[in-house]
């Protein structure tokens, strides 16, 4: 029992000490949270301060800057009025000096104006002169005296105006000779090379056999992308190969930029490209159906020609033979030595009949071509027309070139009709006379040869 207090007594006094530990340790914290918060407090108000004394300073610095400005404004204003007076009476002093210029340069006035226009009127043919091209730079000092002599502030000297007269002179020097020099051609690739020109006056340039145009605004000759027939190429090379001499070569009298005459010759469309551009599925028809004809044409001329040859030789011959019709014929004839003149002439009639088919063969099929072939024409033309009345309907007729695609199909196939009507009805006429020749010979031998049985038939009787 006494064990049993000792322990109870224990047990209470660790308890005790427990208790007295925690709320020790508790109030250890609560002081150093109290401590805490002042230490906050007092650095949040010396951030303020620090903060209010910057604040105060940059309002200041701010009054310091418009205050500066607004004086600056001030002395701007003030600096204003000084210039536009300023400007004023300088705009009066520039008007009496013109009148005095004006006054003392007199009668120079009218020649200035003159001037000036004549280099106006020269300045277009210098751009685009064949000769700037090897005289780069004219046009910038033309433009340059030009603007000088319509100033009321500058003025033309002595030295400017004797320099317009060289180019004038040199322009019409110039014009009149053949010279070779060096210099860039743009090439129809893209490409630029240095070659070596010709140059026939004011009227064409020439390279490597070939002709050049030139524009002021590109700034050097260019090849034209198509050039003339053979025989003018050939006469320009012989030009640049000649070393003296008269050399006939083609020129276009237009000049200017290369000739426009021969770049609008050279341009338009050959016969060929208008055929591709203008003849359509029915021109094309046309055209396929034309060659066939033609072709049998030709197929059919050369059989009957070689047919004509062996009668001919057949007519030399007292032999028959039967390799062509004539000798066919004759054998009908060598074989019914006993038959009567009637029965003869009708052997002789039925073997020149096996003939004929075969001598006119395709004669009508090439005679039906040369119908059809302006039929064929006939229906572009009238196709194309239709075209035509349609683009006018949905377009108007305000505009012409829209209408041109219809109306040169129907001119196109038109003519296409006639070009090859024309050589197939010739062809038709040539192997069909041709024909009738050799069946003309074959009845005539037919003949000769029933009126020699009939003769010998009338002796035998007498």
């Amino acid at each position: 029992m006494k064990a049993l207090k000792i322990l109870g007594g224990l047990s209470a006094a660790s308890l005790f000490l427990i208790c007295s530990s925690q709320l020790s340790a508790q109030a250890t914290s609560l002081a150093d949270l109290l401590d805490a918060v002042e230490n906050d407090r007092v650095r949040e108000s010396a951030d303020y301060r620090e903060r209010l004394q910057e604040f105060e300073q940059n309002a200041a610095r701010q009054q310091q800057i418009l205050d500066t400005t607004n004086n600056r404004i001030t002395e701007q204003e003030d600096l204003q009025v000084q210039l536009s007076d300023q400007f004023e009476a300088n705009e009066l002093i520039i008007a009496d000096k013109r009148e005095v210029l004006r006054n003392r340069r007199g009668d120079l006035n009218e020649l200035f104006g003159t001037l000036q226009g004549v280099a106006g009127d020269f300045l277009s043919n210098f751009q685009d002169s064949l000769i700037s091209a090897q005289y780069p730079g004219r046009s910038a000092e033309l433009e340059r005296i030009i603007d000088r002599a319509g100033s009321t502030i500058e003025q033309l000297n002595i030295s400017e105006m004797e320099r317009f007269w060289y180019f004038m002179h040199q322009e019409v020097t110039e014009s009149g000779r053949v010279v070779t020099y060096n210099g860039d051609i743009a090439l129809p690739s893209g490409d630029t090379a240095n070659r070596t020109i010709t140059r026939i006056g004011a009227f064409n340039a020439i390279s490597d056999g070939e002709y050049l145009s030139y524009t002021g605004a590109v700034g050097h000759l260019q090849v034209l992308p198509r050039q003339p027939s053979a025989d003018v190429l050939g006469s320009a090379r012989e030009l640049q190969s000649a070393s003296s001499g008269l050399v006939r070569v083609g020129i276009d009298p237009t000049g200017g930029v290369g000739g426009q005459v021969m770049a609008n010759l050279v341009n338009f469309p050959s016969a060929q490209e208008q055929v591709e551009a203008n003849a359509g599925v029915i021109g094309f028809i046309i055209i396929g159906v034309g060659v066939v004809g033609i072709l049998l044409g030709f197929y059919r001329l050369l059989m009957l020609t070689l047919v004509s040859i062996k009668v001919r030789s057949q007519l030399k011959s007292d032999k028959p033979a039967k390799n062509n019709p004539l000798g066919r014929v004759l054998l009908v004839a060598e074989s019914n030595p006993s038959a009567d003149t009637e029965t003869l002439e009708l052997k002789l009639g039925e073997a020149i009949l096996k003939e004929t088919p075969s001598l006119e063969s395709m004669l009508t099929l090439i005679k039906m071509i040369a119908t059809i072939a302006p039929l064929g024409g006939l229906l572009g033309t009238v196709t194309g027309m239709i075209q035509v009345f349609q683009q006018i309907t949905v377009y108007g007729a305000g505009d012409p070139t829209i209408m041109a695609g219809g109306i040169s199909q129907a001119l196109m196939t038109t003519v296409l009709g006639i070009v090859v009507a024309i050589p197939t009805i010739f062809m038709h006429t040539v192997v069909k006379s041709r024909s009738d020749n050799i069946i003309h010979i074959l009845e005539e031998q037919a003949t000769g040869m029933i009126a020699q049985k009939a003769e010998r038939s009338a002796g035998s009787r007498a």
